[in-house]
C-alpha cells in the first residue's frame, strides 16, 4: 500500500509518525501469500463440501477430536486448538451435532464446562473423508514444493503463528473471545 495523500494528525498533538510502508518486494510477497491462502482455503473447502458435506473448519474440529484422548476435548480447549472464537466453535459443534458426528457432554467437575465428543459416526465420516482430503492437500501444496521449500514453509508459518499468540495475560486471541 502506498502512502495516502494526507495522514491524520494524532490527537495528542505529536507529529505523526510515517507508517512503515511495505516495499514493492514486500507487497509482492504479501499479495502472493494472501492469494495462495485464499485459493487454498477455497480449494479445500470445495473438496470437503463435495466429499463430505462439510467446510474445512468442521473437518479440522473432527480431526482434533479424533486425536484427543477418548475422542473428547473441553470446548475451550477445542477452540484454542482450532484457533477460532468460542461462538464460532459453538455454532460449528451445533451443526456437527445435528449431523450426529459430535455430541456435547457436561463436564462433571465444572458445571459451566462442556466436552465435545466425537461420535462413532463422526469418526467413520472422518476416516472416509481423510484420504481424499490428504490427496487434495498433497496436490495443492506438497507436490508443488521441494523438500527444502516444505521445510522453509513450515518454519516460516511456525514463526508467524508463534508471533501472533503472545503468552501475556489479556492477549486478544480468538479462543478468548
Amino acid at each position: 500500500m502506498k502512502a495516502p495523500a494526507s495522514a491524520p494528525t494524532p490527537a495528542s498533538g505529536q507529529e505523526p509518525q510515517e507508517p512503515r510502508w511495505l516495499t514493492d518486494e514486500e507487497q509482492r510477497v504479501w499479495r502472493s501469500f494472501m492469494e495462495g491462502v485464499t485459493l487454498l482455503d477455497d480449494h479445500l473447502d470445495r473438496q470437503l463440501q463435495r466429499d463430505a458435506g462439510m467446510p474445512h473448519v468442521y473437518y479440522g474440529l473432527l480431526v482434533k477430536l479424533a486425536e484427543a484422548p477418548r475422542r473428547q476435548l473441553r470446548m475451550t480447549e477445542l477452540a484454542m486448538l482450532a484457533k477460532i472464537t468460542r461462538s464460532r466453535l459453538s455454532h460449528a459443534i451445533a451443526r456437527l451435532e445435528k449431523n450426529g458426528w459430535v455430541r456435547r457432554e457436561d463436564c462433571p467437575d465444572d458445571k459451566r464446562g462442556q466436552f465435545a465428543v466425537l461420535t462413532e459416526e463422526g469418526y467413520q465420516v472422518l476416516r472416509q473423508t481423510a484420504p481424499g482430503h490428504v490427496e487434495a492437500v498433497r496436490q495443492a501444496v506438497f507436490d508443488r514444493l521441494s523438500p527444502e521449500q516444505q521445510k522453509s514453509l513450515g518454519e516460516i508459518m511456525r514463526i508467524v503463528a508463534e508471533g501472533l499468540q503472545p503468552a501475556e495475560a489479556g492477549a486478544d486471541l480468538p479462543w478468548l473471545r
